[in-house]
C-alpha cells in the first residue's frame, strides 16, 4: 500500500488539523481543458471514453498536472448504473444523456436487477484501480455515484427534465411503486461504491443533483431516507484508514441539519447557503465542502481571490473545510482562471489553521 503524500483532504473531512484548506473542484476533469477535448476525441464518444480505463485514468490526472489539487476524482458518469441496468443509456448532441428504455410500469421497476460491480460495471473498477495505482500516493482518489432519487429522475423522464412531470406523477400518484424502484437503487448504489472502495477509491461522494426540486416532506421520504440507508451500509474503514463520506444536495441548504443526521461525514453545499451560517448550523457534526459559485471563474483573477477570501473567512478558523465550487466547472471557463482559484485557496487559507 503506498504511503499517501498528501492526506490534508481526507484529515478535513474528518475534521483532523490540517496546514492548508484543501480544495478540488467538482467536473475538474472535464471539457473547459483543451487536453481532455483531445483525448475525448480519441476516445470516439463520451461513453467510449468512460469505458475505457486507460484513458478514463489520463483524464483524472490531466487536472492534477495543472493545479495543486488536494484529490483526484474518478473520471466516470453517474448513469453508469442505470446503464448497466439495460435502460440503453445514450448521448444526444446538445440533449444531454437519454435512454432508449424509460421506467415508467410496475413491469419495468420489476424486471431492474441490481448490477454486480465487478461484472457489470467492471469497466469502471478497472479506472479506479488504475487511477489509484498511476497517482501513487500523489493525492487521494474519490469515488462516487449519483443519489437513488436523482438516478430515477433521469431513468423515468427518459433523460434530463425542467418540469419532472413524470417523476413526480408517479411520486404522488403510485409512491409505493417509487419508493420500490428507489430501494433497487439504494442497493445498487451501496455495491457500487463499496466495489469502487475496495478497487481503491478512499472517499466517496454521492451526487444528489436533483434533491432540490422536491418538497421538504418529500426531499426526506424520497431522497434523504435512501441515501442514508446507503451511507449505513458503506465500507468506512479499508487499508487502515476511515473512509469518508461526503452527500451534496444542489439547493439542498434549508435540510442541512436533516443531512447532517444521515450518518455521512461531509456534506457538500451550493453557492445559496453561506458558508459560516452553515457551520453554525450544523456545529462539529459534519465537515463542509464548498461552496464558490462556478461563475466567479469567468471574473478577474482579483475578484476570483477576493471570493475565495470571503468564503475561508465565512467559515472562519480550524479544520472542517473542504474547499470546492458549489457545482461543477462550466465548461467555457478559461483554465488559467481555475489556477488562480487553486491557489488562491491554498495562499489564502493557512492563516486560518
Amino acid at each position: 500500500m503506498t504511503e499517501l503524500k498528501n492526506d490534508r483532504f481526507l484529515r478535513a473531512l474528518l475534521k483532523e488539523p490540517v496546514d492548508i484548506t484543501p480544495v478540488w473542484m467538482m467536473r475538474q476533469a472535464g471539457r473547459y481543458l483543451p487536453e481532455y477535448r483531445e483525448t475525448r476525441a480519441r476516445a470516439g464518444d463520451f461513453m467510449a471514453l468512460c469505458q475505457n480505463p486507460q484513458l478514463a485514468c489520463e483524464v483524472t490526472l490531466q487536472p492534477l498536472e495543472r493545479y495543486p489539487l488536494d484529490a483526484a476524482i474518478l473520471f466516470s458518469d453517474i448513469l453508469t448504473i442505470p446503464d448497466a441496468m439495460g435502460l440503453g443509456l445514450y448521448f444526444e448532441q446538445g440533449e444531454g444523456p437519454r435512454f432508449h428504455k424509460p421506467v415508467r410500469t410496475v413491469e419495468d421497476v420489476e424486471r431492474l436487477q441490481v448490477p454486480n460491480p465487478e461484472k457489470d460495471l467492471g469497466y469502471v473498477m478497472a479506472a479506479v484501480s488504475t487511477i489509484r495505482k498511476e497517482l501513487d500516493g500523489r493525492v487521494p482518489l474519490i469515488g462516487f455515484s449519483g443519489s437513488p432519487w436523482t438516478l430515477a429522475t433521469y431513468m423515468i423522464e427518459g433523460g434530463s427534465s425542467k418540469d419532472f412531470r413524470r417523476i413526480k406523477a408517479m411520486m404522488f400518484d403510485t409512491p409505493e411503486l417509487l419508493h420500490q424502484l428507489l430501494m433497487v437503487l439504494a442497493e445498487s448504489v451501496t455495491a457500487y461504491l463499496n466495489g469502487q472502495i475496495r478497487a481503491g477509491a478512499q472517499a466517496v461522494q454521492i451526487f444528489d443533483t436533483w434533491g432540490g426540486v422536491l418538497s421538504p416532506a418529500c426531499y426526506k421520504a424520497f431522497s434523504l431516507k435512501y441515501m442514508a440507508k446507503i451511507v449505513s451500509g458503506l465500507v468506512r474503514e479499508h487499508e487502515g484508514r476511515r473512509v469518508p463520506v461526503i452527500l451534496f444536495t444542489k439547493n439542498g441548504g434549508q435540510w442541512l441539519e436533516a443531512i447532517a443526521g444521515a450518518g455521512a461525514d461531509a456534506l457538500g453545499i451550493d453557492w445559496t447557503t453561506d458558508m459560516g451560517e452553515a457551520r453554525a448550523r450544523v456545529g462539529n457534526q459534519v465537515a463542509l465542502q464548498g461552496n464558490m459559485d462556478p461563475s466567479v471563474l469567468y471574473a478577474s483573477p482579483q475578484r476570483i481571490r477576493e471570493e475565495v477570501g470571503i468564503i475561508l473567512d465565512s467559515y472562519g478558523s480550524g479544520s472542517g473545510h473542504v474547499f470546492n465550487l458549489g457545482h461543477g466547472i462550466h465548461q467555457f471557463v478559461a483554465p488559467n482562471k481555475a489556477k488562480v482559484f487553486v491557489e488562491a485557496v491554498h495562499e489564502l487559507s493557512a492563516k486560518y489553521h
